[in-house]
């Protein structure tokens, strides 16, 4: 079965579960996007990693990391494999000692993994077709997936920010996003950063 390979283009809450959040994933060579709703642990794992952040001590994601690697095992890629009665299910593919082997994880840990290892992420066409929504050049929906799931209006990787941050200054900014991180907050410091990034770009 040919494997799709998609990208992280979206991590933001989610418009229909409230204390969740939804992990975008774009088609590489293509204009579908396929959303998934993860957990908010999950959601501050994904953009720990995306953001290169060093947290004062490993989260579970990086424990793993480290553990892998201690035992020379490196994780190829992750592909999406099935969606079941709205689930989404995943495998790792790892390599030790020039074997491959393949373990059974849940969506999210293994996005979180994949950017770890910065490793590829893989789908299947019949999982697009079920559960994609396409994105036109303007970056809006074209067409819905099955009901249930997450829609998503944007085709670049962004957050939902914070409208008190936009209105402080960049020196209080920086100021808040050590004290964020000193408490591990690490998605509002995501969303700090964010807009620091942002600032620096309008300059």
């Amino acid at each position: 079965m040919k494997k799709i390979e998609l990208d992280i283009v979206a991590l933001s809450h989610s418009l229909t579960q409230s204390h969740n959040y939804a992990v975008v994933l774009g088609e590489q060579d293509g204009n579908r996007r396929l959303p998934i709703v993860i957990g908010g642990f999950e959601a501050q794992a994904i953009a720990v990693a995306m953001e290169r952040m060093a947290p004062s001590r490993p989260l579970t994601h990086d424990l793993m990391k480290n553990t892998l690697q201690i035992y020379d095992v490196e994780i190829k890629e992750i592909i999406i494999n099935n969606l079941l009665d709205g689930i989404f299910y995943a495998r790792l593919v790892c390599l030790k000692d020039g074997d491959l082997i393949e373990i059974d994880s849940r969506t999210s840990d293994a996005l979180a993994m994949a950017v770890r290892f910065d490793c590829p992420i893989y789908t299947y066409e019949f999982i697009l077709e079920s559960a994609g929504i396409i994105m036109d050049e303007d970056g809006r929906e074209t067409q819905d997936g099955n009901k249930g799931q997450e829609k998503k209006k944007s085709s670049r990787r962004k957050r939902q920010e914070p409208t008190s941050i936009k209105s402080m200054s960049l020196e209080n900014l920086e100021n808040l996003l050590s004290e964020v991180l000193a408490k591990e907050d690490y998605e509002q410091a995501a969303n700090i950063r964010d807009e620091i990034n942002k600032r620096a770009e309008e300059q």
